[in-house]
């Protein structure tokens, strides 16, 4: 019986000298193998220029850009005319390569003038090589076309990525960035196209946080999506809840970030203060400063008493957002009674709340509570507890909460004004502590993970475990996040 063996890999030449390559093997941009072996066999050249064209323009690009290493000199002449934008621009062949489009628009130019477009390339391949140069021809020049219909690239902009074919320190303006990243992605140049999202994740603001989380979504740049969506984590309430920039924020990014554990709010209330704003700029469109929350409270109010605001059909499509809000976490009575009194939620909503807190009550203080970060002292359900917040030299910081008797502290109203009292010595909390600082643009995240405790009114027990940590970070955002569980 005879054995079976594998195929050979027999080898084939191509053209007339010594360059081989396996039968199955394609040119991936072997310009010189395959204007050799098409001139031999007689094998149209133009159906291997498309399989090139459609298959591999990257490693083209790369042999190209990796043989041409010449930059044209101030009395070069263009040899290649771009017809875009209603302006036509004067490129260099060994330029251009830089870029994806640029590559395909000329080597399908080239096939439709040369009957053969390869040996065209071939010299640019050879031209580098020392030799005497015979007198110069007149340039003849190759005429792309190119339609742009993205309103992000402007002409400056597009000069600017054309500019950078030529060197890679071509300086970036943040106010050209957004048309320089339209035009790098048009063009299909890699290089450029990630030198702008690093420059527009340094630069997020809130009066870029829309167009840049708006441009990262189109052309699917997921580390600037991601830049956006923290950047926002921090900033919502602190910083864009009390500027007019707050209007821009889309609806989708605005819901993904009240999602996020990582969103830093004062308290629940002021998380609320700022979807409220945010809604009521959606609906006046004409406002060209934010204004004070009386008015957002006399606005929604205006409205008749038959049915609350989310239950109109104005207000349906906000539905989803406030539905992202974690409205247990509003305890003080004056805030309750401020959201009955706007009639800005549905009757069902204000009952559970209440009731969610009445149960509470009734179980001794068991609750879920989370992100309420404070800078002095709390009382919660009869509980009352000090926030406190360490700096240890230049860069290292503690973070903890203790729990304090009624009678020793002298509380601010706001914390005892109508608060009951527990006469419970011990009480079991589960809690985590949570930072969040700011190291050159990027956010350092640290956390006690989630902890369980009993907490009483001598000292053996009534302190938390400590959050250390170590950074030269600035802002610093603290949360603690706490759980009342049954006990």
């Amino acid at each position: 019986m005879l054995s079976q063996h594998p195929s050979r890999l027999d080898r084939k030449i191509s053209g007339l000298n010594d360059r081989w390559r396996f039968p199955r093997e394609s040119y991936l941009g072997d310009l010189l193998g395959l204007s050799q072996y098409s001139r031999a066999t007689g094998v149209d050249i133009s159906d291997e220029l498309k399989i090139i064209d459609r298959l591999h323009i990257p490693q083209l690009q790369k042999i190209l850009t990796g043989s041409i290493k010449r930059k044209p000199s101030q009395d070069t002449l263009a040899d290649v005319t771009l017809d875009c934008l209603g302006f036509k621009w004067e490129l260099h062949q060994p330029q251009l390569f830089h870029s994806g489009t640029l590559t395909k628009l000329y080597i399908s130019a080239l096939s439709q003038k040369h009957t053969d477009p390869l040996k065209e390339l071939e010299k640019l391949l050879i031209a580098d090589l020392p030799k005497e140069q015979p007198k110069k021809s007149p340039v003849k020049k190759i005429l792309i076309s190119l339609k742009i219909n993205d309103p992000l690239v402007t002409k400056n902009a597009f000069a600017t990525a054309l500019k950078s074919l030529y060197s890679n320190e071509t300086i970036l303006h943040i106010e050209d960035v957004l048309g320089v990243l339209a035009s790098a992605h048009i063009l299909q140049f890699t290089s450029l196209f990630k030198r702008c999202v690093s420059l527009m994740k340094d630069g997020i603001s809130p009066c870029t946080i829309q167009p840049y989380y708006t441009a990262a979504c189109k052309y699917n740049e997921e580390l600037l999506v991601t830049a956006c969506e923290k950047w926002l984590e921090m900033n919502l309430v602190p910083l864009i809840g009390k500027q007019i920039h707050l209007r821009t924020i889309p609806q989708e990014l605005l819901q993904k970030v009240l999602k996020s554990q990582r969103l830093f709010t004062f308290n629940e209330f002021e998380l609320l203060k700022t979807t409220l704003y945010w809604v009521y700029l959606q609906l006046n469109l004409k406002l060209q400063a934010i204004p004070i929350y009386e008015t957002v409270l006399a606005f929604f109010g205006s409205f008749p008493k038959k049915c609350s605001f989310l239950e109109r059909e104005l207000g349906q499509k906000f539905l989803p957002v406030f539905q992202c809000l974690r409205l247990h976490g509003i305890t003080n009575s004056k805030d309750l009674e401020n959201i009955k009194h706007i009639n800005f939620f549905p009757e069902t909503w204000i009952v559970r709340i209440l009731a969610n807190h009445y149960h509470a009550l009734e179980s001794g203080g068991d609750m879920f509570q989370e992100n309420k970060i404070y800078s002095e002292m709390i009382g919660i359900y009869g509980f009352f507890f000090e926030i406190k917040g360490i700096k240890h030299g230049n860069c290292s910081y503690s973070f903890s909460m203790q729990r304090i008797k009624y009678s020793e502290m002298n509380l601010p109203a706001a914390v005892y004004e109508r608060s009951p009292v527990s006469l419970r010595p011990e009480r079991l909390m589960k809690y985590e502590i949570r930072a969040q600082s700011l190291v050159d643009g990027n956010w350092e995240e640290f956390s006690t993970n989630m902890l369980t405790q009993k907490f009483g009114l001598i000292k053996s027990n009534n302190k938390s475990h400590s959050l250390k940590i170590e950074t030269v970070g600035n802002p610093i955002f603290v949360t603690f996040v706490f759980i009342f569980p049954i006990s």
